[in-house]
């Protein structure tokens, strides 16, 4: 099944579920996984802990690194799932350039649960704080992108497993 499914970027705000989402995702398809997250560079990581949001300038060469990571997994025959917020179109289009074949998963919920697992969790570089210019930041993807939608006020195991499904029948049609 793994191998008719093409590389995937699990996206969203933080705190809405790519890591764990991601993980299953990839354990489920027998895929390697990586946390977007790892792929940042040292002056990212120290701009959001000190609760600066990022812009375009910053996150330009960590979307690069993820496209390249995509697109030398597919070349290697073992297709990814990289976790990535992935908030506008332009970055998809860039992760796209390097990786066409790229399937984004949108995970999406209410404003007040995010905020809620965000508080509830220790992360290393990323403050409830920054959740409000995510917010702002996300466009919403659109019909013409190759793009699945998955509401986290679902069970991670009924997301994936509604992914699966999706995925196959999106691949397959």
């Amino acid at each position: 099944m793994s191998e008719l499914v093409p590389a995937i970027v699990v996206m969203g705000v933080s705190g809405s579920g790519k890591t764990t989402i991601g993980q299953m995702l990839a354990d489920e398809l027998n895929r390697q996984f990586i946390d977007g997250d790892s792929l940042h560079p040292v002056a990212n990581k120290n701009k959001m802990a000190a609760g600066e949001a990022l812009n375009d300038q910053d996150r330009e060469p960590w979307l690069r690194v993820i496209g390249e990571k995509l697109a030398d997994g597919t070349k290697q025959g073992a297709p990814l799932v990289i976790a990535c917020s992935a908030l506008k179109r332009s970055y998809r289009d860039l992760i796209r350039s390097l990786e066409p074949s790229t399937i984004f998963v949108h995970l999406t919920g209410g404003s007040a649960v995010i905020r809620d697992r965000m508080n509830a969790r220790s992360h290393e570089y990323m403050p409830s704080s920054l959740l409000d210019s995510q917010l702002a930041t996300l466009e919403l993807p659109t019909v013409d992108e190759a793009v699945l939608t998955a509401d986290i006020s679902n069970s991670p195991e009924d997301i994936v497993r509604q992914l699966v499904a999706d995925l196959n029948i999106a691949h397959l049609s």
